[in-house]
């Protein structure tokens, strides 16, 4: 499921770090699915974790930049997600590499994603535009 315009928060550089996120994330269930080798899905798990990072750490400098109220929020969230990224990737070392551990993670990971650009950053992209 790749990114849509609909998923579009209206602020360039969120919605092209989105458009990369689903990107990765493609590459990782395809990967998954045509039962890639394990080094390099493990690369990718890794990559995803830190680009996750990186970008909820952006979001968040741009959500304080312009006093967004749903900061405290968002950050929750953030930290779930990545909490749950880090379950996977421990499932998917623990399980010796089992491809499974993705496929399953696959729907978890593009729902949340959709959902919470939908629900959440769409708003950041709201008061961004109420406030010029």
């Amino acid at each position: 499921m790749p990114w849509t315009p609909n998923l579009s928060v209206g602020i360039s550089m969120i919605d092209d770090q989105h458009k990369m996120w689903f990107e990765k994330a493609e590459k990782l269930f395809e990967a998954g699915k045509n039962n890639q080798a394990k080094e390099y899905v493990g690369e990718l798990l890794n990559f995803l974790d830190d680009y996750t990072k990186k970008h909820f750490a952006d979001e968040e400098k741009y959500m304080m930049s312009i006093h967004y109220p749903g900061y405290a929020e968002q950050k929750q969230a953030h930290t779930a997600f990545i909490a749950q990224l880090e379950k996977i990737r421990n499932e998917y070392k623990s399980s010796g590499g089992n491809l499974l551990v993705i496929l399953n993670a696959n729907q978890m990971v593009l729902d949340w994603l959709t959902k919470h650009i939908s629900n959440m950053d769409k708003k950041i992209g709201e008061y961004a535009k109420s406030i010029h």
